[in-house]
């Protein structure tokens, strides 16, 4: 088995794993993952504190991050975002502050136990330009070239097909448009046993 080589029902069950342990963290944020999680996790990354103050705590403390996309491309005023794998949605509240009421932020997670967080938490929020679809990276909702960002953090090394992936976030992008992903990194050959995991896939 390869990660060329997925069957369907391999890639099916991955997905299933994958969202089975996101519906753990989303009913209790702590001790599901091997690393910091919520408030920890952002200060440690370099979240600007200002930022996360404004943010529903709820979101917060059910933030699933291995980096900080702000870090290398913070939006503008006015643009469109996409957040890839949103999760709690955490990132997106970000993008929204940063995009102002001009703006519009879109997250997409596949598991909607995750996504009933940040759409509970948008009608408290100051800025109402945030979105929340059930929908896979590999089949995106949105027509071609309609983001100028396109952020995902942590969730791409949870995909099976990442080719389509990677395919849909270039097809949603405007011609100048930017992914920034902040991810794991594979230097080296994965161990057949490692593949076969569906937790190592879901972790």
């Amino acid at each position: 088995m390869s990660l060329e080589n997925l069957s369907s029902e391999r890639a099916s069950d991955i997905r299933r794993a994958v969202q089975s342990r996101y519906r753990q963290v989303a009913a209790q944020p702590g001790g599901h993952l091997p690393y910091p999680i919520g408030r920890e996790s952002a200060e440690n990354l370099g979240y600007d504190p200002s930022w996360l103050r404004a943010l529903p705590v709820e979101v917060v403390d059910r933030f699933v991050g291995v980096g900080n996309p702000f870090s290398i491309r913070k939006p503008g005023p006015g643009e469109r975002v996409l957040d890839a794998g949103c999760g709690c949605g955490m990132d997106s509240f970000v993008a929204a502050l940063l995009v102002g009421e001009t703006g519009q932020v879109s997250g997409v997670d596949l598991t909607i136990e995750m996504l009933a967080l940040p759409r509970a938490a948008v009608d408290s929020f100051r800025q109402q330009n945030l979105e929340f679809r059930e929908a896979s990276i590999e089949a995106l909702p949105y027509e071609d070239g309609s983001f100028d960002l396109a952020i995902s953090n942590g969730v791409l090394n949870l995909i099976p097909d990442k080719k389509a992936a990677f395919s849909e976030l270039a097809r949603i992008l405007k011609p100048e448009g930017t992914l920034v992903a902040a991810d794991l990194l594979v230097i080296e050959e994965i161990p057949e046993e490692v593949l076969a995991s569906k937790d190592a896939w879901s972790t």
